[in-house]
């Protein structure tokens, strides 16, 4: 009975420290937003209140707020986001197919890790903006260039990440492995993927958030849909309002998707218990 009760109360213990936890997480959370808008409400009202910046007033958080219904009964956020968030998916799968091969042969092969180490390094150090010249020469499309952008942007964090997590793998895992009679497939997916999932996800949250940030800049060119595109088209038209909304709109949905990444890296890797 002692043993029971004592689970029992383990258990009480556990589940009242997870709701004091996400509670705390919850008034950081709702406190941060808060000061944050504050500041931004203080912004615009002295903007409002200067005769030489009042044509900016619709900076303001009011303004912003009050062109979301506008925005989304026209579609406009909607269409935004599926056009974005198609180049975004489309250049991180791309990233992710090419960049977990290349990290694994840079983990498991000293020479093919000594040979790439300088071109690859060398390769990682270029602005992925910086591409924009060549990829609208060799693609057809303004698309295909903004997803060519957003691949060679993700690669390398992918790539590196899982590399990284490949060489903390004890060897004798792989000795142990070989003599059970393990195949290569066997290794690859009993032992190689297991053990680095904690860096594959850390590395596609890290390629997300380069990712996230070079797609706007990128949509400022040659498309007429997307975050970018709207960004532009509202600067464009002086509405500012629907500027700041679209701003708004773009740091919720990364704020969302990095989230995500973290509940995966927890959720699928070994090392969720110590995190």
């Amino acid at each position: 009975m002692s043993n029971g009760a004592s689970t029992v109360g383990a258990g009480d213990s556990r589940s009242l420290r997870a709701l004091k936890s996400s509670g705390r997480g919850l008034s950081n959370f709702f406190g941060g937003l808060a000061i944050l808008f504050t500041l931004w409400w203080i912004g615009g009202y002295f903007i409002s209140t200067n005769p030489s910046t009042e044509h900016f007033a619709a900076f303001g958080p009011i303004p912003t707020f009050k062109a979301f219904p506008e925005l989304w009964s026209s579609g406009t956020i909607q269409s935004a986001i599926a056009a974005s968030g198609y180049r975004l998916g489309v250049g991180l799968l791309i990233a992710i197919f090419l960049g977990v091969p290349i990290g694994i042969l840079m983990g498991r092969s000293k020479r093919f890790r000594e040979v790439s180490n300088s071109p690859f390094q060398l390769l990682r150090m270029i602005s992925p903006l910086a591409w924009t010249p060549l990829a609208v020469v060799v693609f057809a499309t303004w698309n295909q260039s903004i997803i060519f952008l957003i691949a060679i942007a993700s690669l390398w964090p992918v790539a590196f990440a899982t590399a990284a997590g490949l060489a903390k793998v004890d060897p004798a895992w792989f000795k142990v492995a070989r003599n059970l009679g393990a195949k290569p497939w066997h290794m690859l997916t009993k032992i190689i993927l297991p053990a680095i999932s904690f860096d594959v996800f850390t590395g596609i949250r890290l390629a997300l958030g380069v990712a996230w940030i070079v797609l706007v800049p990128a949509e400022y060119l040659g498309v007429t849909s997307g975050l970018g595109y709207s960004i532009e088209d509202a600067r464009e038209t002086l509405s500012y309002d629907h500027l700041t909304a679209i701003v708004l709109v773009i740091g919720a949905i990364g704020y969302i998707l990095d989230s995500s990444c973290v509940l995966l890296i927890k959720r699928f890797s070994w090392h969720h218990a110590e995190s």
